[in-house]
């Protein structure tokens, strides 16, 4: 894996906007913009390293899967979701209910050594517009005749194709929470609102706090009073177990079929990080991590359960002490082996590995000066280096994102 300059592309801000990639910039307090999307370098795999990737992937995926299975029968406590939401993740991942994708966030440097795996977001995993649709444009008007590691988009449409096949619906409703003010969550919902359409569903857009209960149906609904079949949500589940229609959730035979489903508040819970670890130790893509405390661990990271972007994260290694600020933490705390991100020239690159039903279908790379990958992280593409083939014509199909 290299890192190697490019020239920016003239218009490259309208070009990534008009492919729904509307929050790159974002405006620090002393006035300053920093900007997200950066194509002023870009890295590039060999074509074995992608499939040692891939592999890595994929066998990670399954391991999380029995890793599952193990936090939901409560040897590692509630996780800081509570015995019901544990009860209820249990019930759903034995039920077999159906999911689409994740995003593991792996360490890697190219240097011949296995990647390591920091973390799984498989519940409401952001990343998605730049990975899937804005670094292949990049593709297209850079480096036309190059390959890319990336088939998330068609990988997203064959999944909601199967998914429509194996439950009978065609009926989304697709939420995500108002609250978050970058537009990426919107964006993002507006983006899968458009691959499920590609797929034949038809997609109705909600607000979260716009979901409704008919107690005369005893289903949630829409704001037409229409009862929600089928609800892909960007809001996570250990935060709608808290919200007032939380106990709605309990009643399996009354609620839409979610996506992502219930079992994933296992999957997206650090707690993961520590039953991967005592089920598969030593193992060459893992690094040690314990519940509640370092445990033997000299250097480590301290991660709350629910974290995200970085918030709460504390540091204790060789010449690092650090603590970034953040709303997490009362709901307890992972103790993960600190392992150095990779320095190409003091940017520090996190792979972010994309599953879609099992398969590794893509990745999207973040990189950040300092060694905790947070809000003020830059995107930069990717490529492979080897010709592309003829069958990634079928990629020219992606478009802007119809809102």
């Amino acid at each position: 894996m290299k890192r190697l300059g490019s020239a920016p592309r003239p218009d490259w801000k309208e070009r990534i906007e008009a492919q729904g990639l509307v929050f790159s910039t974002t405006a620090l307090p002393d006035g300053t913009n920093v900007e997200y999307w950066h194509e002023g370098a870009y890295y590039e795999f060999t074509m074995d390293e992608v499939e040692t990737l891939e592999q890595a992937a994929e066998d990670m995926h399954r391991m999380c899967l029995e890793a599952a299975k193990f936090l939901a029968t409560g040897a590692m406590g509630d996780i800081g979701i509570g015995p019901q939401a544990l009860e209820l993740a249990a019930a759903s991942l034995q039920a077999g209910d159906v999911d689409v994708y994740g995003r593991f966030d792996f360490v890697y440097d190219g240097g011949g050594g296995p990647a390591k795996m920091l973390e799984y977001n498989a519940d409401t995993p952001t990343g998605l517009i730049e990975a899937a649709v804005a670094q292949w444009f990049w593709l297209q008007d850079v480096f036309p005749d190059k390959d890319q590691w990336n088939g998330i988009h068609e990988a997203l449409i064959r999944q909601w194709k199967r998914l429509q096949y194996r439950t009978g619906m065609s009926t989304l409703h697709v939420a995500h929470s108002e609250a978050e003010e970058s537009g990426e969550d919107w964006m993002t919902a507006a983006y899968m609102r458009d691959v499920a359409s590609q797929a034949g569903w038809t997609t109705i857009g909600i607000n979260m706090s716009d979901i409704g209960w008919d107690p005369n149906l005893n289903r949630f609904v829409d704001l037409d009073n229409f009862m929600i079949s089928t609800m892909f949500k960007l809001y996570p589940w250990e935060l709608m177990m808290k919200e007032p229609f939380g106990q709605r959730l309990l009643q399996r035979a009354h609620n839409p079929r979610w996506v992502e489903p219930a079992w994933k508040m296992l999957l997206s819970n650090k707690a993961l990080l520590a039953a991967l670890w005592h089920l598969y130790p030593d193992h060459p893509n893992l690094l040690p991590a314990y519940l509640d405390g370092p445990g033997p661990l000299k250097e480590w990271v301290a991660k709350p359960l629910h974290g995200r972007e970085g918030d709460n994260i504390r540091i204790h290694a060789t010449g690092i002490d650090l603590e970034q600020p953040g709303g997490y933490g009362r709901e307890g705390w992972c103790y993960q082996q600190f392992h150095a991100l990779p320095d190409f020239d003091g940017n520090r690159p996190v792979l972010g590995l994309w599953v879609v039903d099992g398969e590794s279908v893509g990745c999207g790379i973040r990189e950040s000066d300092g060694p905790i990958t947070d809000y003020f992280c830059r995107f930069v593409p990717n490529t492979i280096d080897a010709p592309a083939p003829a069958s990634n014509q079928a990629h020219s199909s992606k478009a802007g994102i119809a809102l």
